[in-house]
């Protein structure tokens, strides 16, 4: 559970902005298990995104001369052995080798975890330098790979995991983000087709050789379902869905990769339906059209937040945090929706017919059953969730958890009245 700067603030984000956010979070949501801050994209460049680009406002892809080489190369800023370091403009606290440092010692000081993006492989500049892989005799030319480039942002070339020194440059960066104090890594572009499983594998190793317990978030989606067992063994989350935005079409869609990857969910590796889009997103109208209040209906909000607690997605909040409305809070503070996220287990679609989807959970403390009833149609419906799906025979006291309150005892059927695009959530604890 926590936060990232993409859906507000796609590559810009800068120190003060952060610490803000990591101030509001401590103040008003790591009460309710909200721990995660995590600065996204691009934090090596001084101006992030300060052109247009025909594909996005603000896209930060940079312009190279055809052997790697920046045309501006006072926008890269790396140390000795070709490893991005924070850009001092941006994050000053970060000056004098520092590193983030500084930034982690701050979040961790609000007894919250500090994460940050990271794009898989090594730096074409630093390639093109030919710079050393730290602690050997290989250089980052020798490992690159520039045929292999994210086909959305420019910057990095691929790592072969098949040439010596190639383990070791990835046990030198994820030794200096242990050195920061870095408890997340979101590395990007290791998913996008085709699947990057060799430095999935090494960065794995790396955070095992690094002396840090460091969650590895793998971005971006849809995760090939073939793939899952190799996901289990090497990630802590991976993206599930591609970018995902506050279109309708979109949270349908993730109705479907839930349930054919809830089989894989098992603690510490978990299918993640991407970040939240609730709130302000988009702030100067970058990354991902104007900026604006979510478009998702406030029942549409209410279904996202029901699915990804009972499908147990890790949740990431994306939305501007130092401007939220009181609606968007009363969505993340929930504390009887949370623990359907955090405490359930066997979390699956039980049934599913004419737009109208079930799910059910059991709370691994109590043993009680989670059951949600999502309205997909676009009129109102009643819905009734068959406890016999599940053999639940018994007398049951069924809980609200939304509007966190007691609703009376039920047997065979829990009805609710939904209106379009509308969610239910339970908890049904056997009378006793």
């Amino acid at each position: 559970m926590g936060w990232n700067s993409f859906d507000a603030y796609d590559c810009r984000i800068n120190e003060e902005e952060f610490r803000g956010v990591v101030d509001f979070m401590a103040d008003n949501l790591l009460e309710y298990g909200w721990e995660y801050a995590v600065i996204d994209y691009i934090w090596w460049h001084p101006e992030p995104g300060n052109w247009d680009t025909p594909r996005r406002k603000g896209h930060p892809n940079l312009r190279y001369k055809s052997p790697g080489e920046p045309l501006y190369p006072e926008y890269t800023t790396h140390d000795e052995y070709g490893r991005l370091i924070p850009s001092v403009e941006r994050f000053p606290s970060s000056a004098n080798g520092q590193g983030f440092k500084p930034i982690a010692d701050y979040v961790h000081s609000k007894g919250m975890k500090f994460g940050i993006h990271i794009m898989r492989g090594v730096h074409r500049y630093a390639a093109f330098q030919d710079l050393p892989i730290k602690g050997t005799d290989y250089t980052l030319k020798q490992i690159a790979e520039p045929w292999d480039t994210c086909a959305w942002c420019n910057h990095m070339w691929g790592v072969d995991p098949t040439k010596p020194g190639a383990q070791e440059y990835y046990n030198s960066l994820f030794e200096l983000y242990a050195d920061w104090g870095v408890d997340f890594i979101k590395a990007d572009d290791t998913m996008y087709p085709p699947y990057h499983e060799g430095e999935i594998a090494m960065m794995r190793k790396a955070i095992e050789n690094c002396g840090r317990p460091i969650v590895l978030s793998l971005s971006c989606g849809e995760a090939p379902l073939g793939q899952a067992d190799h996901l289990k063994a090497n990630a802590n989350m991976w993206r599930i869905s591609a970018d995902y935005w506050d279109k309708w079409e979109s949270l349908e869609h993730n109705f479907d990769l839930l349930n054919v990857w809830a089989p894989h969910a098992r603690p510490g590796a978990w299918p993640d339906a991407d970040m939240i889009p609730i709130g302000k997103i988009s702030l100067d109208d970058r990354p991902h059209g104007p900026e604006r209040m979510t478009k998702f209906t406030k029942d549409e909000q209410l279904t996202m937040m029901t699915l990804w607690s009972i499908a147990q997605s890790p949740l990431m909040l994306g939305n501007d945090m130092l401007d939220v409305d009181d609606f968007t809070l009363s969505l993340i503070t929930n504390p009887e929706v949370l623990a359907v996220n955090q405490n359930g287990n066997d979390a699956r679609q039980i049934f599913e017919r004419n737009g109208q989807r079930f799910w059910i959970s059991t709370d691994k403390e109590t043993g009680d059953k989670f059951i949600a009833l999502f309205n997909l149609n676009e009129e109102e419906k009643e819905l009734a969730f068959d406890l016999e799906w599940d053999y639940l025979r018994d007398a049951y006291t069924l809980r609200d958890l939304w509007k966190r309150k007691d609703m009376g005892t039920v047997k065979g059927k829990v009805k609710a009245k939904l209106p379009a695009h509308g969610a239910a959530l339970y908890r049904l604890s056997k009378v006793q």
